[in-house]
């Protein structure tokens, strides 16, 4: 993610600002990628935080707008968890318009999302038809430890659920078009298997043996589409990763020298997990140094940098039907 400059003043802004560091209101601008100081702002800015433009006033950012179905208010917490929620929305979906999805270019559909409470079982998160549906209650950070320690997980965020899900829209998209499922299910396997006995049997026996050297992730082993948006929320984590380094002014014997490297175009996805992952090695030993989890607690196999290429190929491309 970049570090943006300030339009009115001295110093810099991050991504979830709504003032300058001298309190001037500012919104940010999806298209331009930058930040503005003049409204429209986004109607939800006083509800929820969001700080992104309006197309006129009184009306939902772009990102807000996509929201169909949001959170009862009269549920404690579901309006402070929705906020976190629809922050970790716009952030991804930031990352995937610097390939150009979901933005004025791309002439595809839009994803719309439910934003669900729990109730007395958890909201189940999933996509269908270019719906995406996430629980907003696992903003609360205690909710989200206990279930990724219940099912065994090294890592779950709500940006990371937010990848992952919208990486099934994603496979939705590009299924529309002919030259995309032979390819994927040569690389992936066959999505038509039987969905909900694959997950039934991955709950009940636990992953495929050996899944470490064929799957980034032990979900990943379930079934074709939880590998593909495995492995499309990791392309996302490892180039976000890098670009925020890269945007933070820091420097790797890994990068690139010479120019100013942009992670985002590049081209080549062995360079750029290279980079990503080197990075990546280096930032798990400095959150020891404060006793946090490792950053990226992953392991690329060689097929998973196949895996890789073969989603950097398709979401650089995808959106413009190329």
């Amino acid at each position: 993610m970049h570090v943006f400059s300030n339009p009115i003043g001295a110093g810099t802004l991050w991504f979830n600002d709504l003032t300058t560091p001298e309190g001037a209101p500012v919104a940010y601008d999806p298209q331009a990628r930058a930040f503005l100081p003049v409204p429209p702002f986004c109607i939800n800015r006083e509800r929820i935080g969001c700080n992104w433009i309006a197309p006129e006033k009184g009306a939902f950012c772009k990102a807000c707008a996509m929201t169909e179905l949001a959170p009862d208010p009269e549920i404690p917490n579901s309006i402070e968890n929705w906020a976190e929620t629809e922050a970790a929305k716009r952030w991804v979906l930031d990352n995937l318009g610097r390939w150009h999805w979901f933005r004025p270019e791309d002439p595809g559909a839009r994803p719309r999302f439910h934003m669900l409470v729990d109730g007395h079982t958890p909201a189940a998160m999933g996509h269908s038809d270019g719906v995406v549906t996430i629980s907003v209650s696992e903003a609360d950070p205690v909710v989200r430890v206990t279930r990724r320690e219940a099912l065994d997980e090294p890592y779950r965020t709500m940006i990371g659920h937010m990848r992952h899900e919208i990486a099934h829209m994603l496979w939705w998209r590009l299924s529309l078009r002919e030259d995309f499922l032979d390819a994927f299910r040569e690389m992936f396997g066959d999505e038509r298997v039987d969905y909900a006995a694959a997950l039934q049997k991955h709950y009940e026996s636990g992953p495929l043996e050996g899944w470490e050297t064929h799957y980034l992730t032990s979900y990943a082993s379930s079934h074709p589409h939880e590998d593909w948006a495995e492995t499309v929320a990791h392309l996302i984590h490892l180039t976000d990763i890098t670009d925020s380094f890269v945007a933070t002014g820091l420097t790797s014997p890994e990068m690139p020298v010479g120019y100013s490297w942009d992670p985002y175009a590049e081209p080549d996805t062995g360079k750029l997990v290279h980079v990503a992952a080197s990075l990546a090695t280096r930032m798990n030993h400095v959150n020891r140094s404060m006793g946090l989890a490792e950053l990226y607690p992953f392991v690329l196999s060689k097929t998973a940098h196949r895996k890789l290429a073969f989603v950097h190929d398709w979401l650089r491309r995808g959106a413009h039907g190329r």
